[in-house]
């Protein structure tokens, strides 16, 4: 008797090792799947203007790389409630700054990193969280972050399934046209890999919830099935292996809403068995070896054995970067 469901994984027709270039976009599942990455070594980019949850935000941020703006003092505003810090609603708060300069110069800087890294990126990782989009008042225009400001100023609605797929499949092009502007490109596009986060949100409510997660669901599978143009766009069950194969509270950390390390781990091995091969998959055991190593706590950094700790340590981290192509350990 089988007590177990288990979630079909996808077929793929790439693989990524450690010569690929990844980038992950989207909600804070995002960061924690591409910090799994980081931490094995992978040459990872992740969340270029922070945390964003709503394909229409993330659509507008992409679209901002790929036309290569330059911010300027009328894309950011003060908060003169709280701290006088400055913000823009594209960005998350990691961007924001004391004064106005400082702040355009980070947006610019990020606009600049992730251009660079687009154009050579082998797969790019999309993770939705809500389909629930914050619009300002004033102007209509969609938020990525309200920083705390004033309820009043906005206007909170759910996008229809086709509002969210046409903003995915802007999202599709324009990582496309950044790609194509690279240098002996060849053609060569990105792969992209489209997930719904499985964090839940319960400030929702529970059917508001499952609304939300339902028209991200419909949105990217109408994408992703739609016809051979949008061919490099595929779908990752990160949401349905949570609801099914770790469908018990344990999986979930104290708030019973966001995942516990164990889901997250398991949720990144599940990807790894899809999207690695063989070979990958123990280079990046080797890798891990090492870095537990590395890690060892040193006492006292003048003895004579912590000397020759380290005199090993560079000599294998030496050795690995040549066994392993792509591979960077410092």
């Amino acid at each position: 008797m089988n007590f177990f469901t288990k979630v079909d994984l996808p077929t793929t027709d790439f693989k990524i090792d450690y010569n690929s270039r990844l980038a992950f976009f989207g909600s804070c599942f995002a960061d924690n799947i591409s910090a799994q990455f980081t931490a094995r070594k992978f040459n990872v980019l992740a969340n270029p203007f922070g945390t964003v949850y709503n394909p229409v935000s993330l659509e507008s941020q992409i679209k901002t790389i790929a036309d290569g703006k330059v911010f300027g003092e009328d894309d950011v505003f003060q908060d003169t409630r709280c701290d006088n810090l400055w913000h823009c609603w594209d960005a998350h708060s990691s961007l924001s700054a004391s004064t106005r300069e400082e702040c355009v110069d980070k947006l610019n800087a990020a606009t600049a990193q992730a251009r660079d890294f687009l154009r050579k990126t082998d797969v790019v990782f999309i993770t939705l969280g809500s389909a629930f989009i914050y619009y300002l008042k004033a102007s209509g225009k969609p938020v990525s972050n309200c920083h705390r400001q004033d309820p009043g100023l906005f206007e909170r609605r759910l996008i229809s399934v086709d509002e969210a797929a046409r903003a995915i499949c802007e999202i599709v092009e324009n990582l496309r046209k950044i790609a194509a502007t690279a240098e002996n490109s060849n053609g060569r596009e990105p792969r992209i890999v489209f997930t719904v986060s499985p964090l839940r949100h319960m400030s929702d409510g529970a059917h508001n919830n499952t609304l939300s997660k339902a028209t991200l669901q419909l949105a990217v599978d109408k994408v992703v099935k739609c016809g051979t143009e949008i061919a490099a766009a595929t779908y990752f069950p990160s949401y349905e292996i949570m609801m099914d194969e770790l469908r018990d509270y344990r999986f979930y950390s104290d708030d019973m809403i966001h995942l516990s390390k164990a889901a997250e781990e398991y949720i990144f091995e599940r990807m790894v068995e899809t999207y690695c091969n063989d070979t990958t998959r123990e280079n990046m055991a080797k890798v891990e070896k090492f870095l537990k190593m590395a890690r060892h706590r040193i006492q006292d950094e003048s003895s004579p054995a912590t000397q020759e700790f380290k005199k090993k340590l560079a000599a294998q981290a030496a050795e690995l970067e040549k066994q392993i192509p792509g591979l960077s350990l410092r």
